[in-house]
């Protein structure tokens, strides 16, 4: 016999894994078809405790919020960046470690397939199997799409397309051969797009080109990956408040003769339906989902995170 307590007069069931799951006002337990009762704690997200992550780009910024945020969620993290930011990737290896969790650093580029290679083998020999990486690393530029060069071109594609390439193959294949992935627990490929790859953005032509390219290469890899039991999926924010969208601000901010700072505040006040700035921590809420347990019948979307810019 099935052992309900009513305490509202709305109550919400659902199947799961054989268990019928009642959720009647601020229950402390649900009970099974057996009648025994189970606690409510088993619809809580469960925890990433033992993972392992890399996140590129995560000295500052977005990326550093995205690391500190997954080992909060109990992941172990890899940082990542480039040697001028070694200083920075240190601190936050010191930050998540304080937090009881395993952390290394690797300093590679990720336009160079060899050293994303090394990157991978780090993490595996620093911190144990590969379950999830974020490829956070981008770079964006100001300019008139008539006044870009070929060389402008060359390098937001190597960074944001490429790299992006790199990240996910390589830990595909590390995941693959690990074999730590599953039906029950898939391995996670999740990337940068923005709100540019929903709707280009003036002055920001090849970087908004580059945002459209991530959408449809995380489509591809959620196609190809899901007989591996891989997702993929990536976060598109909107305009936040670190280094990056200070440099759009100040070049948008020269060309259009406004004082810097002006640019942002006009965008978010015009534009978001929220009417702020978003904050790093804004984005690495969303992949902390995307990066959980919760997201694993997930794949191939990319989610906006903007606070009511772009509506889909």
């Amino acid at each position: 016999m099935t052992r309900n307590v009513v305490v509202t007069a709305r109550t919400v069931s659902r199947q799961h894994s054989g268990l019928r799951v009642v959720l009647p006002g601020s229950r402390t337990s649900f009970s099974t078809s057996n009648g025994a009762l189970a606690p409510v704690s088993y619809l809580s997200r469960k925890s990433s405790e033992g993972k392992n992550a890399i996140v590129t780009g995560s000295s500052q910024g977005i990326g550093k919020a995205i690391a500190l945020r997954l080992a909060a969620d109990g992941y172990n993290v890899c940082i990542n960046d480039i040697s001028a930011n070694a200083k920075g990737c240190a601190v936050v290896v010191d930050e998540i470690k304080s937090m009881g969790r395993k952390s290394c650093s690797a300093i590679a580029d990720v336009t160079k397939r060899d050293e994303v290679q090394q990157l991978v083998q780090i993490t595996v020999r620093e911190l144990g199997p590969l379950h999830t990486m974020v490829a956070n690393a981008g770079i964006a530029q100001v300019k008139p799409v008539l006044d870009l060069t070929e060389e402008d071109f060359q390098r937001m594609f190597a960074v944001n397309v490429f790299g992006l390439q790199n990240c996910y193959a390589e830990a595909a294949k590390q995941m693959i051969a690990d074999g730590v992935v599953g039906p029950d627990h898939p391995g996670k490929l999740i990337g940068a797009s923005s709100i540019v790859g929903f709707r280009s953005m003036e002055m920001l032509s090849h970087y908004s080109a580059t945002k459209w390219a991530v959408r449809g290469l995380t489509q591809a890899y959620a196609l190809e990956m899901a007989g591996h039991h891989i997702t993929a999926n990536a976060y598109a924010p909107g305009i936040v408040g670190t280094s990056m969208w200070d440099l759009i601000d100040a070049g948008m901010a020269k060309k259009k003769g406004h004082k810097k700072g002006d640019v942002m505040r006009k965008l978010a006040h015009e534009r978001t339906t929220l009417g702020r700035v978003s904050v790093a921590e804004d984005v690495s809420n969303l992949v902390s989902f995307l990066a959980s347990r919760d997201s694993d019948f997930v794949t191939g979307q990319t989610q906006i995170v903007d606070g009511g810019i772009v509506f889909t």
